[in-house]
């Protein structure tokens, strides 16, 4: 596997991100050292939420949010997936899969050791996220969860399938520009150029690429068997869950109600529709913060 990594200048004076980034290895399955970085702030022994973001955006996605939540005193830990941020970029779109995502987080997770944990997930942060509530419950107590899913092969909304045609056919990808036009707000050229930092070259890109052609839409992709037997666990899952979903998100708009419905920890919690597009972090970080806060706050 080749294997592209971003250079450190990239990642230099951006606005609102003062966090000094953190790394652990994983094993690919050809036995490839894929470096994983990550945002680990706030004190070791606290509370600690799991931030996770989709595609194609990348940690800085939670600035203010890691702010936020370190301010309250919680340990906040905030992953690049593989592909994307400062982690390392496999060069060929065929090294991206699904369950090889899965595998990679899974082992920096358990390589972290990390437990009692409060997640939130959107976008593929939500289909990689979820899994690894799946396949280790007992490390997770409690979720938020915001614009995403965990599909089973039943089709998909018409705003997934316009972000589907685009991102197969757009000549070149302009990540911050996708980044701002999916959020509520218009982001400033800084923070756009910051979304735009871990990839120099279309070269870098093959997982923001590749990415929206992994999701287990049809009963043909890859990992519908593997959601449904996650599913089954999350069926059994009685930690606090609370639904976070935007009122702009035309990708995910409905979803909420799966979870709400099939999760016994979501009964009569407190969900809340929040105001913003699909990349809600950018529109509303501050009720993000409200939310994660009062659900721990509730079980502690």
């Amino acid at each position: 596997m080749q294997v592209l990594r971003t250079a450190d200048d990239r990642f230099t004076n951006l606005p609102d991100w003062p966090y000094a980034p953190h790394y652990r290895d994983v094993i690919a399955a050809d036995g490839t050292t894929l470096r994983v970085a990550y945002v680990d702030e706030g004190p070791r022994d606290a509370p600690t939420v799991l931030l996770m973001h989709g595609e194609p955006s990348w940690s800085y996605l939670y600035r203010k949010i890691i702010a936020g939540l370190a301010a309250q005193g919680f340990r906040v830990v905030a992953p690049d997936l593989i592909g994307f941020g400062r982690s390392d970029k496999p060069a060929l779109r065929t090294d991206y899969t699904y369950e090889r995502h899965v595998d990679w987080m899974s082992q920096w997770l358990t390589g972290l050791d990390l437990t009692d944990l409060t997640l939130f997930c959107q976008d593929w942060g939500g289909l990689i996220g979820l899994r690894l509530v799946a396949a280790y419950p007992e490390r997770f107590s409690g979720l938020v969860i915001a614009n995403t899913g965990l599909p089973t092969g039943s089709g998909m909304t018409p705003g997934f399938k316009a972000w589907l045609d685009i991102s197969q056919n757009v000549p070149q990808m302009p990540i911050g520009a996708f980044v701002s036009g999916g959020s509520g707000r218009d982001l400033s050229p800084t923070e756009i150029a910051a979304y735009d930092a871990p990839f120099p070259d279309e070269t870098y890109k093959e997982g923001a690429r590749q990415f929206p052609m992994l999701v287990p839409v049809t009963p043909e992709h890859g990992s519908v068997a593997e959601n449904l037997a996650a599913w089954k666990v999350l069926e059994a899952f009685d930690k606090p869950v609370i639904t976070a979903f935007s009122d702009g998100d035309a990708i995910t708009r409905g979803g909420e109600a799966a979870f709400q419905s099939r999760i016994p920890g979501a009964k009569g919690q407190p969900h809340v529709t929040l105001k913003g597009g699909h990349f809600l972090q950018e529109d509303c970080p501050g009720e993000i913060v409200a939310v994660i806060d009062g659900l721990i706050r509730a079980r502690v």
